[in-house]
């Protein structure tokens, strides 16, 4: 945006200028962190009167700040600073309204080169008055233009995918889920947090004694919850597959024990929970900045990944990807170049993964590989490199090329990014959600949201 200046000597009494601005749930969060002013009347989920409901009302000097919007951008312009204004609020706006400020030159003064402006914010919907005032400023006397495209851009650490997928699933039927070893307070206070939010029902299988103690640490009542007694956790991980065999439970949940230990009993031949697919992991990602989810595969379970191996990789990213709201999967293969190089093993598996879905052997979704990290999600480095295909550029699902590439990915993003990670076991006959003693909150609901989903679809019921 370039913006050029009026010079005292070109304004003229009457001169007006308007801007029309949405407001946004991350302006409230973005004036929030900068004014210092956490009041929670202004933030979007948050019920700051106790009323039980979430207000959002935008902060009173956020409106004003729209003013100052015209002042410097359009009239006077570049090179306009304060001397006053004044402020009288007529009625409140909120987060999801479209706002018109409007500054109108009503007088000027030679002697010190100020100009007095009538301003206000009106609703552009209603054309209701939210605020009106008075602004003394001095006018440039020179012209000035400058281009606003040299500000840095800001990116709002908020996970707003993650909160519209719990949304999505909070209304299903809690899925009843098979918490395996929840004894010690991160395990288990993520399954309870999860029921809480009507994701899960848990069943808890572990050692009675230490899930108890957990649940006094963290002042939880267990009455109305089932715990089935294992103390081995081998037994127990074998146990829970059992509640699956038995319909009785719709999804696994690691807790306090070894990955190894749940895929093992998952695994088992005779008494598994094989479908006919290779078990792959999948992180959904929210990562700050983009504008939907990003699925990251395999990261935690298939080391070196051969191509028949990769076909189900790729498969159940897809189906994975459509449970959560993705009409057409884009998926793109990763690898170190975006040309086919026998010499690199990857690209040579990531070109016929993509000529399998062209032929109907990988379906769903969009593949197209072998693309470098940089054409897979920016649509500038693919048309520097020529890609021209639907995925180049906006894939929404990365598969990489071994678990070595897929941990550096999804640990930088979450660590460097600021990214939140929900981890998923597909392949198998129900989801398996493994979470780590690292994640947060966010992640562990956002886990049991996505397997929700995922186990919905799977059964016709979104």
């Amino acid at each position: 945006m370039k913006i050029e200046n009026r010079t005292f000597d070109e304004l003229e009494i009457g001169s007006t200028e308007s801007l029309r601005r949405l407001c946004t749930q991350d302006d409230m969060i973005v004036f929030a962190n900068v004014s210092g002013n956490h009041n929670p009347m202004h933030i979007f989920d948050a019920d700051g009167d106790g009323d039980g409901h979430n207000e959002a009302v935008a902060p009173g000097l956020f409106v004003g700040s729209l003013i100052t919007a015209v002042l410097g951008n359009l009239l006077p312009g570049a090179g306009t600073l304060y001397r006053a204004q004044n402020f009288v609020f007529h009625d409140r706006a909120h987060a999801g309204e479209e706002l018109e400020s409007t500054v109108t030159v009503t007088g000027k003064n030679d002697a010190d080169f100020t100009v007095t402006l009538d301003t206000e914010v009106r609703r552009v919907k209603d054309g209701a008055l939210i605020v009106a005032g008075e602004a003394i400023v001095e006018a440039p006397r020179k012209k000035v233009s400058y281009s606003s495209h040299d500000l840095p851009g800001l990116i709002v650490q908020r996970h707003r995918h993650f909160e519209k997928l719990q949304k999505l699933a909070e209304p299903l039927p809690a899925l009843v889920t098979a918490v395996i070893c929840p004894e010690e307070v991160n395990s288990l206070g993520g399954a309870l947090l999860a029921r809480r939010h009507t994701l899960i029902e848990p069943i808890l299988v572990g050692d009675p004694d230490k899930i108890a103690e957990a649940a006094g640490a963290l002042n939880e009542d267990l009455s109305d919850i089932e715990i089935v007694a294992e103390t081995d956790h081998d037994a127990a991980a074998h146990r829970a597959v059992a509640l699956v065999h038995e319909g009785r439970a719709g999804a696994l949940m690691k807790g306090y024990l070894h990955t190894d230990q749940v895929l093992r009993a998952a695994l088992d031949k005779e008494k598994g929970l094989r479908a006919g697919r290779r078990f792959t992991h999948v992180f959904v990602m929210d990562v700050p900045g983009l504008p939907t989810p990003l699925l990251v595969t395999d990261a935690a379970i298939n080391i070196a990944p051969d191509l028949k191996t990769k076909v189900d990789i790729v498969q159940n990213a897809i189906d994975l990807a459509r449970s959560l709201g993705f009409e057409e999967p884009k998926v793109g293969v990763l690898s170190a170049v975006e040309t086919v190089n026998p010499d690199i093993p990857s690209s040579v598996d990531a070109a016929l993964l993509s000529k399998m879905a062209e032929r109907g052997q990988i379906h769903g979704g969009l593949v197209d590989g072998p693309l470098a990290m940089d054409n897979a999600v920016d649509i500038a480095a693919a048309r520097t490199k020529g890609l021209n295909s639907r995925v180049a550029g906006h894939a929404d699902v990365l598969v990489v090329p071994d678990i070595d590439a897929g941990n550096m990915l999804a640990k930088q993003l979450t660590y460097i990014s600021h990214a939140e990670a929900a981890g998923l076991v597909l392949g198998a006959r129900v989801p398996i959600i493994l979470t780590s003693r690292s994640d947060d909150d966010e992640a562990r609901l956002a886990s049991c949201a996505v397997a929700a989903l995922h186990h919905a679809r799977q059964h016709g019921r979104v």
